[in-house]
């Protein structure tokens, strides 16, 4: 039995129409959105009286990313809340751009902010890291062809 597809890629924010216009500016297309809540998602949460509203965006190839709010219960806030690349679990969701630059710049002005610097690897790549969203940390790609 093999995996047959990757489905999306949730991010519990604390501001959804912040971060929906953050992942919007980044190119991502609003699919739907929808408030979740009764015994099902209870069950599968493992946590009793989930209400949250949800924003599926999806990238230009089809990848999906579910940006979630929770009403009830309250969410919690993981330490620290400047974490880098390195700390364990996920950490970053990575996109190619076609100029990142603008991109960096256009994201500013959604509350994007630079972890490190914009970085070239081997004339392939321009790379960055950008914390997001409920301190999401963004990977951005330009390739250099």
């Amino acid at each position: 039995m093999a995996v047959q597809r990757m489905d999306h890629v949730s991010v519990i924010v604390d501001d959804l129409e912040a971060a929906t216009a953050f992942f919007g500016e980044l190119g991502l297309e609003r699919e739907g959105g929808a408030a979740v809540e009764g015994d099902w998602v209870d069950r599968v949460n493992g946590i009793d009286d989930v209400r949250v509203d949800i924003v599926m965006m999806v990238a230009p190839d089809g990848g999906r990313l579910e940006l979630t709010r929770f009403r009830s219960p309250e969410v919690l806030t993981p330490e620290p809340s400047n974490a880098t690349p390195n700390l364990l679990g996920l950490r970053s969701v990575m996109f190619e751009v076609d100029d990142i630059d603008d991109t960096v710049d256009r994201l500013r002005a959604h509350g994007g902010e630079l972890v490190g610097e914009i970085a070239e690897y081997e004339r392939y790549y321009r790379l960055c890291y950008l914390r997001g969203p409920a301190g999401v940390i963004v990977s951005l790609a330009e390739s250099l062809g």
